[in-house]
């Protein structure tokens, strides 16, 4: 998980960054995100507690007191903080101390004053510039955010190799799911959520999606984009299967574009330059083959906490890269009548190029 040290550069690395700082001498922070971000404060989602938080207050020197009530999970003893409070709500003996939901608010503020600030929810003048500026630290991944990412994706290399070896047709897509599910949690060994895309695709018409009971037939094109949640943190990669023969020729044609795509992206990988050029690097792929126009979609996009998020590799981009962003390349064909294809893999933004975080195999079979 993240770190003490980690956790406590970042709260110090924000006070430094807020302009104009705030009044107080401490934030007041609410949103999930940024208490796993900045205290490392995960809920286990397998847990009564799921979906429930707490509040986070952060002084200007980078200490922080962390409040949550006592029906948390065990995940929450992992946070990286100085202080902690644990408040009451229900002891399984007497009735729990009213809805869950004030009880934190009370402790916070014992004479139940309206007017109690949050710096980063809506509604709070100081809100904007509190999330603008972490949701611009977030892109630069620290040390040990990174060592978190390698995680979920360690996880998620499991669920493709499983998905190579053990996909037959006949099954069915949530055949599928559940055997790459059980695998990624096998590999994590942890109980994780896996959500993404495990869907014959057809083409245009369905370019991915939840499992369903469809029957997968021998010839179909399996799309399989998944990411693995530990911590808060997430991987995204990609491989799609020609699922019980081998590839036509236009399925192999449409896998080779990809490759190439993705090969084209890549050179473009490196701190300092345009999304746009990265889009644009990809796309040029297709457009010399004359496909471009079954290339509806992102070429990639910012990946951490959550999904997607900055930089954005796209068309109209303005964003450019930095070292220290994670993000993916994700080329894409969807032609009627053949079927559609997907591949994906994430990198470590770096000074002069990249690092490739995600080693699963690509292949149609």
């Amino acid at each position: 998980m993240l770190t003490p040290e980690g956790c406590k550069a970042r709260r110090q690395r924000l006070w430094q960054q807020l302009d104009p700082p705030p009044e107080s001498d401490h934030l007041r922070l609410a949103d999930p995100i940024h208490l796993m971000y900045l205290g490392g404060f995960h809920v286990d989602p397998f847990s009564l507690g799921g979906g429930f938080g707490g509040y986070l207050m952060v002084r200007r020197d980078g200490q922080a007191k962390l409040l949550h009530d006592n029906r948390l999970p065990k995940s929450v003893e992992e946070a990286c903080v100085e202080e902690r409070v644990v408040v009451p709500w229900y002891d399984g003996q007497s009735p729990g101390r009213g809805p869950r939901q004030l009880v934190l608010l009370g402790s916070v503020n014992p004479s139940s004053e309206t007017g109690l600030r949050f710096h980063d929810r809506p509604g709070d003048p100081y809100a904007a510039t509190v999330i603008h500026t972490l949701a611009q630290m977030r892109r630069q991944k620290d040390p040990d955010e990174i060592a978190l990412l390698k995680r979920c994706m360690r996880a998620t290399e499991a669920g493709h190799a499983w998905a190579r070896a053990q996909v037959r047709p006949g099954m069915t897509e949530l055949d599928v799911y559940c055997g790459i599910n059980q695998a990624c949690i096998q590999a994590a060994r942890q109980a994780v959520i896996v959500y993404g895309d495990f869907a014959v695709s057809p083409g245009p018409v369905r370019r991915g999606g939840p499992p369903t009971n469809q029957v997968i037939e021998p010839g179909d094109m399996l799309i399989l984009d998944y990411s693995v949640v530990i911590g808060g943190y997430r991987s995204d990669f990609t491989n799609t299967l020609v699922v019980g023969r081998e590839p036509n020729a236009d399925q192999q044609r449409m896998y080779d574009l990809c490759l190439a795509a993705m090969a084209a992206g890549e050179k473009e990988l490196r701190a300092q330059r345009e999304c746009s050029t990265v889009y644009g690097a990809v796309r040029e792929v297709f457009e010399k083959a004359g496909v471009a126009e079954h290339f509806p979609h992102h070429a990639g996009h910012g990946l951490g906490l959550t999904h997607p998020e900055a930089p954005y590799i796209v068309r109209e981009a303005t964003e450019t890269l930095l070292a220290g962003d994670v993000v993916t390349l994700e080329p894409g064909l969807y032609i009627h009548g053949v079927g559609g294809i997907r591949i994906e893999h994430n990198y470590l933004i770096t000074e002069h190029g990249y690092e490739r975080l995600s080693h699963h195999t690509i292949a149609l079979r």
